[in-house]
């Protein structure tokens, strides 16, 4: 077992998602490696965005498509602590409240370099 594979086991217990999730999150990462065949943290932001994008244009189902999402999303948020913007929170247009929006969001780890 490799280390980054022990981590994210090591992370998802202690966000205390279930063996069933894990093992679903474990595969979506499995398969991403196997894609490129690198290990994930190798992988620039835009080699994921390809990847996921690919999913999507194959057909796969959005649960199935949404659960490869969050596994990929769990490795690179979680256990490699990268702050990509592919994994953020899409803002839709909304009517103004006259209000100033926040931008906190840094990036907090040099393994999480911009492709």
């Amino acid at each position: 077992m490799t280390p980054l594979r022990s981590q994210m086991i090591e992370d998802m217990k202690s966000a205390g998602l279930t063996p069933q999730t894990q093992a679903v999150y474990l595969d979506a990462v499995r398969r991403l490696a196997a894609h490129y065949h690198r290990s994930p943290a190798e992988l620039s932001e835009e080699e994921v965005r390809r990847y996921l994008l690919g999913l999507r244009e194959r057909g796969l189902a959005l649960g199935t498509f949404k659960t490869n999402h969050g596994g990929i999303q769990f490795l690179y948020r979680r256990s490699l602590d990268c702050d990509w913007p592919l994994f953020e929170k899409k803002e839709f247009a909304r009517p103004s409240s006259g209000g100033f929006r926040r931008f906190s969001q840094t990036i907090r780890s040099a393994r999480c370099f911009a492709a």
